[in-house]
């Protein structure tokens, strides 16, 4: 009989558990919480790993001090752990969505053209060390950097009707923004997790769809935001539920007094019309990850980000269930009938029981060619194939690099040398990617550096790549993004 499939957890809350869990890092939440308490965003921006591509004076020469000051303002709130902790990712590894420009706010005046200060996720070949860039982006498109995959502003991501998501002065709006109300969402222990589905009547009855949970009783009140931005109190919006599924809705009410409410539209409407419509932001659409993962109970409170513990009045609800330090017991492994000790010492892995000078025979005998004891086995398979690599690899694929070479010297100690191995491959192609991320960062690679090495008339030259032309894997072609493209369960973006 088949397991219930009520009884599991479904795979995007586990994403977003390692997401809470190595993507933002209490070390990194701490440093940028110290540097904005003192006025310094760009510091703050640089311990989240944000780059700040603004010129101040150069805005104020141009559109003015009114402006700048709003701009200078808005920058000081602006927590860049709380929007990394909020960014959209992608399963199955829940990296930060490839190629994507989010609005964080308008500021519309008289004369020029409205600015937007918009923040911008590289495309997924140079996506090494998971870094954003904060800039401004005009509407009439002047400026807009001709390297990146999509410059313009996303409809569906947005953030600039949801400030409480970066900004640190209105982060308290969270609490109904999402529904929580102030309440600890605390597992139920007889009860399975489920998810939450839209209540919608014209919904396609999928499972992809259903498996995602909605915040469909909170969408009445966001559309009615979203019309209002445009200057519509009343009209027609959607909700996207899949690559191929959207719902067609309309915002209505009886009177001014009443809350509004939604239904599907009477009359469908041609795809030319639906695809102007305003879409419904992903944030307003599901329903808050935090919450998710606090109602399955795979997060304590104490491990959300302060700023949102804080909203959501949790803080303190649950005792805090963090690691404590582990004493530092040796490994112990068996060798010729004795049980030996292997620990940090002078800041390198050593055989404790051995001598030195038997370790140094045993050394030389290895070298030419002899069998190991099994303590020296022992250590150089910790040195290749450690029991921690998951978390390293975890760490290196969110950009943290800090806490995964963190880890390998607490497990090696940081006198030891690298053997070749897994854990030297992962961190040599860590550092290989950061060159792809600056050569897109300055601008002198527009796309994937092996997107015009392959030949058949479709390519013009290294660099250079027709259109709709897409890539072939070769030799030039990093590791890592043959691995993402040859896998099926990662979604394909970003690459081309």
């Amino acid at each position: 009989m088949a397991h219930h499939l009520a009884n599991r957890i479904p795979a995007h809350l586990l994403m977003w558990q390692r997401v809470r869990e190595y993507a933002v890092p209490p070390s990194m939440i701490e440093i940028a919480t110290a540097r904005r308490a003192v006025g310094d965003w760009a510091g703050a921006c640089a311990a989240a790993r944000v780059d700040p591509d603004l010129d101040l004076r150069a805005v104020r020469d141009r559109h003015g001090t009114d402006l700048v000051t709003r701009l200078r303002a808005d920058l000081r709130r602006l927590a860049p752990d709380l929007l990394r902790w909020h960014m959209p990712r992608i399963a199955p590894d829940g990296r930060l969505r490839p190629g994507l420009t989010i609005s964080l706010a308008r500021y519309r005046s008289s004369g020029a053209a409205p600015l937007q200060l918009v923040v911008r996720t590289p495309p997924a070949w140079a996506d090494a060390g998971q870094r954003m860039s904060l800039t401004l982006w005009e509407e009439s498109g002047t400026g807009a950097p001709k390297h990146h995959p999509h410059p313009h502003p996303d409809r569906r991501f947005r953030l600039d009707l949801h400030r409480h998501l970066w900004d640190s002065g209105r982060c308290g709006e969270l609490t109904w923004r999402c529904g929580a109300g102030g309440a600890p969402f605390l597992a139920p222990p007889d009860r399975p997790y489920m998810p939450a589905r839209p209540d919608v009547p014209d919904l396609p009855d999928r499972s992809a769809v259903h498996g995602c949970s909605w915040a469909s009783a909170r969408w009445a009140a966001e559309a009615e935001l979203l019309l209002g931005d445009e200057g519509r109190p009343r009209g027609a919006f959607t909700v996207r539920l899949g690559a191929r599924s959207r719902a067609v809705l309309e915002l209505v009410a009886p009177d001014e007094a009443h809350a509004p409410t939604m239904r599907p539209l009477r009359e469908a409407l041609p795809p030319q019309e639906v695809a102007v419509l305003p879409v419904l932001p992903e944030v307003a659409a599901r329903v808050l990850p935090d919450l998710e993962l606090l109602r399955a109970g795979l997060v304590a409170p104490d491990r959300l980000h302060p700023l949102v513990a804080t909203a959501l009045a949790v803080a303190g609800s649950v005792a805090a269930v963090g690691s404590a330090p582990r004493p530092s017991d040796p490994h112990r492994v068996e060798c010729r009938g004795d049980i030996h000790r292997i620990a940090l010492r002078d800041g390198v892995l050593t055989a404790i029981d051995h001598d030195p000078a038997q370790l140094r025979r045993e050394e030389l005998l290895v070298a030419l060619g002899g069998p190991a004891l099994p303590c020296l086995r022992a250590i150089d398979a910790v040195h290749r194939e450690p029991e921690a690599l998951p978390a390293v690899r975890e760490r290196l694929g969110h950009g943290d690099v800090v806490g995964a070479l963190d880890v390998v010297e607490k497990l090696l100690g940081p006198g030891a040398v690298l053997r070749d191995g897994p854990l030297r491959e992962e961190l040599e192609s860590a550092a290989a990617r950061r060159i792809d991320h600056g050569l897109f960062r300055s601008g002198l690679v527009a796309v994937h550096p092996a997107a015009g090495a392959v030949g058949g008339g479709n390519a013009s030259g290294p660099g250079h790549a027709g259109p709709g032309h897409r890539p072939r894997p070769d030799r030039r072609m990093p590791a890592v993004t043959r691995l993402k493209r040859n896998s099926r369960a990662r979604p394909r973006t970003g690459l081309t």
